[in-house]
């Protein structure tokens, strides 16, 4: 039974979590097909040492491994902040069908914000885009963190 968005975004969101008890930025993310959750990622840069393991690479590279194909063309992915420039062009690649998020980023964004990436002429493929989806629970997550790192 395909799941609902409500709880898609509570996957991500609980993905974000358990980053951000690990000592990583709290974001997650969750690829979808059809309704049914695929893959799920959070940020592992420290705990990897990758500088790529974004909570949208991790789960992009599980579901792509799942799949047996780079072509996430009917899938779906939730993720809890915008993506970067980074995760962007991955999504473009990977040929993403709707990207879900949660709260905005101004600073590091590159959808909304920054590069607009999906906007560009160079850019191939763009998803569709549904911003704002349990934002409020999202940036609040975020701005704990970087508060309890401040003191």
């Amino acid at each position: 039974m395909p799941a609902s968005f409500t709880d898609i975004m509570r996957t991500a969101l609980a993905e974000a979590r358990a980053a951000g008890e690990a000592g990583e930025v709290p974001v997650g993310a969750v690829v979808t097909r059809g309704g049914t959750v695929l893959a799920r990622g959070r940020n592992r840069m420290r705990e990897a040492r990758d500088p790529t393991a974004h909570a949208e690479m991790v789960a992009l590279r599980t579901a792509a491994a799942a799949l047996g194909t780079a072509r996430l063309d009917d899938c779906d992915l939730w993720v809890t902040l915008e993506p970067c420039a980074m995760c962007a062009g991955a999504i473009a690649l990977a040929r993403i069908r709707r990207l879900y998020f949660a709260a905005a980023d101004p600073k590091g964004g590159a959808v909304l914000h920054g590069p607009r990436l999906f906007a560009r002429p160079t850019c191939h493929h763009a998803p569709e885009i549904y911003p704002g989806i349990s934002e409020e629970e999202a940036g609040a997550l975020l701005r704990d963190f970087f508060r309890e790192r401040r003191t």
